[in-house]
């Protein structure tokens, strides 16, 4: 049985754009959540499961700063977060009001939660990056969410940058963005990821000892067994 320790131990050294890849062979086009980018250059490549979370319009008998403290909040939310987990919130790709703050990080961070990602924005961004929660989103914003969302439930089915993102999907993130393996396919990718990995490995290898594309990328015959020989050698 496959456990998410293999599984992080495993995508934590495969890129986004090499997951694209698998999973466009596989049929899966619309994995990549849109607008989600790195809050800070240079934060490292994340692995875990979704723990969804989900906002609507704002409404104004709901929408209120008296929310915050109902039984169904960000704020309860955020105490179901398991470790590991990768919160993934629907915020309608919302960009003038901020989801979540400083505050709200910190606490994430303390539970343990890998990383924020969403395709709205954060407010008190300096904050923020002082929790070290890593972040992925579309900005900042100073309003708070009530000022453009209301929060209606966490861990069911949502929207996030056009991808439809269910509980317990893993998620990983880079410099690129967000990309989402949906759970029921994750041992397909497994197998496959390491492999591609190695097979782009060695063809950049051949490209810079001064090979052509054409055959090469991707490899015909030739350059399969050139490849396996590789392969067999190390």
């Amino acid at each position: 049985m496959t456990t998410d320790a293999n599984i992080v131990e495993i995508l934590s050294k495969v890129t986004t754009a090499t997951l694209t890849t698998i999973l466009l062979k596989k049929g899966l086009r619309n994995v990549w959540l849109r607008g989600t980018k790195p809050l800070k250059p240079g934060q490292p490549r994340l692995v875990g499961r979704a723990f969804t979370l989900r906002f609507v319009p704002a409404r104004e008998d709901l929408a209120t700063p008296e929310s915050w403290s109902s039984p169904r909040s960000t704020r309860a939310a955020i105490e179901a977060m398991p470790d590991g987990c990768i919160a993934v919130v629907d915020a309608m790709g919302v960009t003038d009001a901020g989801i979540f703050g400083d505050i709200l990080c910190a606490r994430m961070a303390k539970k343990g939660v890998a990383a924020l990602i969403t395709d709205g924005v954060v407010r008190d961004v300096a904050g923020v990056l002082g929790t070290g929660l890593p972040v992925w989103c579309q900005g900042a914003a100073a309003p708070p969410s009530v000022a453009g969302l209301t929060f209606v439930n966490w861990q069911e089915p949502i929207a996030c940058g056009g991808v439809a993102v269910y509980p317990d999907d893993i998620i990983v993130v880079d410099d690129d963005g967000a990309v989402l393996i949906p759970a029921a396919l994750i041992d397909a990718v497994l197998e496959a990821a390491p492999e591609q990995e190695r097979l782009e490995a060695w063809i950049m290898q051949e490209i810079e000892a001064g090979a052509a594309l054409p055959g090469l990328y991707p490899p015909n015959a030739e350059n399969k067994a050139r490849y396996e020989a590789s392969k067999a050698k190390s």
